[in-house]
């Protein structure tokens, strides 16, 4: 499902963008306002995939508007004037409808909306678990992501921590490595992998964990720079 947000200062034309958003089965209307200000905090406080944006409005200009979310949603323009189509897809805009908006027309914006946004929803919903071989024959295990404390090297096993529960399965730490690259876990020595949410701190070159406090982790020089880049680039200093 794509859900949609309209904002336009003409109360008729909400309504008209809103009647066809609810013809659409894939989409659905997350909210409608008239002023672009709400409008903006709206896209922060919710789930916005989709915006149906006017261009001539009072406070902030259609334009201003898209710039100021900075990618956040996509964004498709609705305006009685022509003359802003280049700006708008200057912008990296779906797509620039001219009102009145007549059906067909929407329905072909929309079907391009669903060819951009379903691939990255699809990629945004890809499971978070994994799932191991167990430490005897034919037995899997699956692991959500979000319970792992961290993992360990041993030998030619992997032991996933997850509480006081610890899986061994027969892998090596670099195909795990691997797998877990785009979940937000890093390798930060030869024998240990953590997720970056479950990072406490940092001191000289231990990490403590938010979870298994008592456990510290060094951080091997071969992972150093890696690991010093990822957190300089969350820095807010």
């Amino acid at each position: 499902m794509i859900h949609c947000l309209i904002i336009d200062d003409e109360p008729a034309a909400i309504d008209v963008i809103a009647a066809y958003i609810n013809e659409v089965p894939y989409f659905d209307l997350a909210g409608a306002t008239r002023n672009p200000l709400e409008g903006l905090q709206l896209i922060h406080e919710r789930q916005v995939d989709l915006l149906f944006l006017d261009i001539e409005m009072s406070e902030l200009t259609g334009l201003e508007l898209m710039q100021a979310i900075n990618g956040k949603c996509k964004v498709i323009f609705t305006t009685a004037h022509d003359r802003y189509a280049l700006d708008g897809f200057e912008l990296d805009a779906i797509d620039y409808l001219l009102k009145p908006v007549h059906f067909p027309r929407f329905l072909k914006a929309a079907q391009k909306a669903r060819d951009i946004l379903d691939p990255l929803k699809k990629e945004q919903a890809e499971p978070d678990f994994i799932i191991v071989q167990g430490d005897s024959k034919g037995k899997l295990i699956k692991i959500d992501m979000a319970d792992i404390d961290y993992i360990e090297g041993m030998r030619n096993y992997v032991a996933i921590v997850c509480g006081a529960t610890k899986v061994l399965s027969l892998m090596n730490m670099k195909d795990l490595e691997e797998k877990l690259f785009k979940k937000n876990f890093i390798r930060v020595h030869k024998s240990y992998i953590v997720p970056v949410a479950n990072i406490a701190s940092v001191e000289m070159n231990i990490i403590r964990l938010k979870r298994n406090s008592k456990i510290e982790i060094v951080v091997g020089n071969a992972y150093k720079a890696g690991f010093l880049e990822m957190m300089r680039a969350n820095m807010i200093s």
